[in-house]
């Protein structure tokens, strides 16, 4: 089993007044495209946007991304 990493932005997002992936990504200074990627799991940011991401909700980095055994 391959392991990936995944993560809860879109549920954070939400328990955050319902945060947009646009507000999201001017408060981190990104795209609102890069936060649709990371959120899909298809781009995983760099340590620097995953740690903004915490800081922005005030979690910690396990909080937003795991890296887990993944099914395929």
């Amino acid at each position: 089993m391959a392991k990936e990493i995944t993560n809860n932005i879109r549920t954070l997002r939400f328990h955050h007044s319902e945060m947009t992936q646009q507000a999201l990504a001017q408060a981190i200074k990104v795209s609102r495209q890069t936060i649709v990627a990371i959120e899909k799991n298809k781009y995983s940011p760099s340590l620097e946007v995953a740690f903004k991401i915490a800081d922005v909700f005030g979690v910690t980095l396990n909080d937003v991304f795991q890296y887990q055994e993944s099914d395929y």
